[in-house]
Protein backbone atom coordinates (compact mmCIF):
# COMPACT_ATOMS: atom_id res chain seq x y z
CA UNK A 1 0.00 0.00 0.00
CA UNK A 2 3.07 2.29 0.83
CA UNK A 3 3.93 1.99 -2.86
CA UNK A 4 0.23 2.92 -4.56
CA UNK A 5 0.25 5.90 -2.47
CA UNK A 6 4.08 7.17 -3.89
CA UNK A 7 3.13 6.22 -7.05
CA UNK A 8 -0.03 7.86 -7.11
CA UNK A 9 2.27 11.02 -5.97
CA UNK A 10 4.31 10.91 -8.44
CA UNK A 11 1.60 10.45 -11.12
CA UNK A 12 0.09 13.61 -9.46
CA UNK A 13 3.20 15.89 -9.50
CA UNK A 14 3.83 14.41 -13.18
CA UNK A 15 0.01 15.73 -14.10
CA UNK A 16 -0.07 18.79 -12.30
CA UNK A 17 3.26 19.66 -13.99
CA UNK A 18 1.90 18.66 -17.79
CA UNK A 19 -1.04 20.48 -17.30
CA UNK A 20 1.05 23.54 -16.11
CA UNK A 21 3.00 23.71 -19.26
CA UNK A 22 0.09 22.83 -21.60
CA UNK A 23 -1.59 26.23 -19.78
CA UNK A 24 1.44 27.70 -20.03
CA UNK A 25 1.69 27.18 -23.91
CA UNK A 26 -1.98 28.07 -24.65
CA UNK A 27 -1.42 31.55 -22.99
CA UNK A 28 1.61 32.29 -24.34
CA UNK A 29 -0.25 31.29 -27.90
CA UNK A 30 -3.37 33.60 -27.13
CA UNK A 31 -1.49 36.48 -25.80
CA UNK A 32 0.98 36.60 -28.82
CA UNK A 33 -1.69 37.61 -31.08
CA UNK A 34 -3.93 39.75 -28.84
CA UNK A 35 -0.70 41.98 -27.90
CA UNK A 36 0.53 42.02 -31.71
CA UNK A 37 -3.43 43.18 -32.59
CA UNK A 38 -2.34 46.53 -30.10
CA UNK A 39 0.60 47.13 -32.49
CA UNK A 40 -0.27 49.74 -35.00
CA UNK A 41 0.00 48.42 -38.95
CA UNK A 42 2.31 48.96 -40.95
CA UNK A 43 -0.40 51.25 -42.73
CA UNK A 44 -1.17 53.27 -39.77
CA UNK A 45 2.82 53.89 -39.27
CA UNK A 46 2.87 55.31 -43.32
CA UNK A 47 -0.32 57.13 -42.61
CA UNK A 48 1.46 59.17 -39.79
CA UNK A 49 5.01 59.04 -41.13
CA UNK A 50 6.23 62.13 -42.47
CA UNK A 51 5.87 63.00 -46.79
CA UNK A 52 8.26 64.30 -49.09
CA UNK A 53 7.40 66.87 -51.88
CA UNK A 54 9.18 68.40 -54.44
CA UNK A 55 8.10 72.03 -54.32
CA UNK A 56 9.47 72.93 -57.80
CA UNK A 57 6.44 71.43 -59.17
CA UNK A 58 4.21 74.44 -58.03
CA UNK A 59 4.15 77.74 -60.15
CA UNK A 60 4.11 80.53 -58.64
CA UNK A 61 0.55 81.71 -57.69
CA UNK A 62 -0.57 78.04 -57.17
CA UNK A 63 -1.76 75.80 -54.70
CA UNK A 64 -1.30 72.34 -54.45
CA UNK A 65 -2.49 69.64 -51.82
CA UNK A 66 -0.51 66.96 -50.63
CA UNK A 67 -1.91 64.37 -47.52
CA UNK A 68 -0.32 63.98 -44.44
CA UNK A 69 -1.27 62.46 -41.52
CA UNK A 70 -4.87 62.01 -43.54
CA UNK A 71 -5.05 65.52 -43.89
CA UNK A 72 -5.00 68.57 -46.96
CA UNK A 73 -1.75 70.17 -46.13
CA UNK A 74 -1.48 72.73 -48.61
CA UNK A 75 1.57 73.75 -50.57
CA UNK A 76 1.58 77.59 -52.05
CA UNK A 77 3.92 79.34 -54.09
CA UNK A 78 3.28 83.26 -53.41
CA UNK A 79 4.41 85.39 -56.11
CA UNK A 80 6.37 89.09 -54.62
CA UNK A 81 2.69 90.81 -55.16
CA UNK A 82 1.05 88.16 -52.98
CA UNK A 83 3.86 88.59 -50.66
CA UNK A 84 3.59 92.96 -50.33
CA UNK A 85 -0.09 91.98 -49.97
CA UNK A 86 0.64 90.52 -46.14
CA UNK A 87 1.05 93.59 -44.19
CA UNK A 88 -1.96 95.65 -45.60
CA UNK A 89 -4.45 94.55 -43.31
CA UNK A 90 -2.82 93.57 -40.13
CA UNK A 91 -5.25 95.69 -38.25
CA UNK A 92 -8.21 93.32 -39.61
CA UNK A 93 -6.46 89.99 -38.93
CA UNK A 94 -7.81 88.25 -35.17
CA UNK A 95 -3.78 86.73 -34.72
CA UNK A 96 -1.60 89.10 -37.05
CA UNK A 97 1.41 88.20 -35.11
CA UNK A 98 0.64 84.65 -34.65
CA UNK A 99 0.83 84.38 -31.05
CA UNK A 100 -1.12 81.20 -31.32
CA UNK A 101 1.03 78.48 -31.04
CA UNK A 102 -0.19 77.28 -34.58
CA UNK A 103 2.67 77.09 -35.94
CA UNK A 104 6.65 75.94 -35.12
CA UNK A 105 8.54 78.03 -33.32
CA UNK A 106 10.59 78.97 -36.67
CA UNK A 107 7.69 79.72 -39.00
CA UNK A 108 6.37 82.61 -35.86
CA UNK A 109 7.21 84.97 -38.82
CA UNK A 110 4.87 88.00 -40.80
CA UNK A 111 4.77 84.95 -43.45
CA UNK A 112 4.67 82.18 -41.07
CA UNK A 113 6.72 79.99 -42.83
CA UNK A 114 10.10 79.23 -43.64
CA UNK A 115 10.99 80.76 -47.32
CA UNK A 116 8.55 83.39 -47.47
CA UNK A 117 7.06 82.60 -51.07
CA UNK A 118 6.19 78.99 -49.82
CA UNK A 119 3.38 79.07 -47.72
CA UNK A 120 2.74 75.13 -45.38
CA UNK A 121 -0.61 74.93 -44.26
CA UNK A 122 -3.45 72.46 -43.11
CA UNK A 123 -6.09 72.82 -44.96
CA UNK A 124 -8.41 72.33 -42.79
CA UNK A 125 -10.38 75.60 -40.83
CA UNK A 126 -10.36 76.15 -37.66
CA UNK A 127 -13.94 76.60 -36.84
CA UNK A 128 -15.55 72.95 -38.01
CA UNK A 129 -13.68 71.54 -40.02
CA UNK A 130 -14.46 72.62 -43.44
CA UNK A 131 -11.80 72.79 -46.19
CA UNK A 132 -11.68 76.73 -47.40
CA UNK A 133 -11.09 77.36 -51.02
CA UNK A 134 -7.92 79.24 -52.38
CA UNK A 135 -9.50 82.74 -53.66
CA UNK A 136 -6.24 84.44 -55.12
CA UNK A 137 -8.39 86.84 -56.98
CA UNK A 138 -8.11 90.46 -55.49
CA UNK A 139 -11.26 91.95 -54.52
CA UNK A 140 -13.15 89.03 -56.30
CA UNK A 141 -17.16 88.43 -56.25
CA UNK A 142 -18.59 87.65 -53.47
CA UNK A 143 -15.42 88.61 -51.30
CA UNK A 144 -15.38 91.60 -48.75
CA UNK A 145 -13.85 94.67 -49.68
CA UNK A 146 -11.05 95.41 -50.06
CA UNK A 147 -9.61 91.60 -50.42
CA UNK A 148 -5.76 91.08 -51.45
CA UNK A 149 -6.50 87.33 -51.72
CA UNK A 150 -6.67 84.56 -49.66
CA UNK A 151 -8.98 81.73 -48.38
CA UNK A 152 -12.50 81.52 -48.06
CA UNK A 153 -14.36 78.84 -45.55
CA UNK A 154 -17.48 77.76 -47.94
CA UNK A 155 -19.55 76.28 -44.62
CA UNK A 156 -19.38 79.57 -42.58
CA UNK A 157 -17.56 81.84 -43.85
CA UNK A 158 -14.82 82.47 -42.17
CA UNK A 159 -11.64 84.26 -44.12
CA UNK A 160 -7.95 83.66 -44.39
CA UNK A 161 -5.22 86.18 -46.00
CA UNK A 162 -2.21 84.43 -47.48
CA UNK A 163 -0.41 83.55 -44.77
CA UNK A 164 -2.98 81.35 -43.21
CA UNK A 165 -4.06 83.86 -40.58
CA UNK A 166 -7.68 84.80 -39.54
CA UNK A 167 -9.79 88.05 -40.28
CA UNK A 168 -11.62 89.76 -37.48
CA UNK A 169 -15.17 88.90 -36.71
CA UNK A 170 -15.77 85.68 -38.90
CA UNK A 171 -16.08 82.25 -36.89
CA UNK A 172 -12.84 80.55 -37.19
CA UNK A 173 -10.65 81.29 -33.63
CA UNK A 174 -7.26 80.60 -34.91
CA UNK A 175 -4.78 80.45 -37.86
CA UNK A 176 -4.57 77.31 -40.17
CA UNK A 177 -2.30 75.13 -38.74
CA UNK A 178 1.46 75.01 -40.45
CA UNK A 179 2.74 71.42 -39.63
CA UNK A 180 5.99 71.14 -39.09
CA UNK A 181 8.33 70.87 -42.07
CA UNK A 182 11.73 71.03 -43.40
CA UNK A 183 13.58 71.87 -46.65
CA UNK A 184 15.91 68.85 -47.59
CA UNK A 185 17.36 70.70 -50.62
CA UNK A 186 16.38 73.92 -52.27
CA UNK A 187 13.36 71.84 -53.84
CA UNK A 188 12.45 69.62 -51.66
CA UNK A 189 10.69 69.57 -48.13
CA UNK A 190 9.51 66.94 -45.34
CA UNK A 191 5.71 67.32 -44.30
CA UNK A 192 5.81 66.32 -40.93
CA UNK A 193 9.21 66.69 -39.71
CA UNK A 194 10.97 69.34 -37.59
CA UNK A 195 14.10 70.82 -39.25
Amino acid sequence: MVNDKEVDRGKRRFLIAATSAVGGVATVGVAIPFIASMLPSERAKAAGAPVKFDISKVEPGMLVTVQWRGKPVWVIHRTPQMLATLQLHNNRLRDPNSNEPQQPPYCKNPTRSIKPEYMIAVGICTHLGCVPTYRPDINGAGLPHPWEGGFLCPCHGSLYDLACRVFKDVPAPLNLVVPPHKYLTDTMIKIGEDA
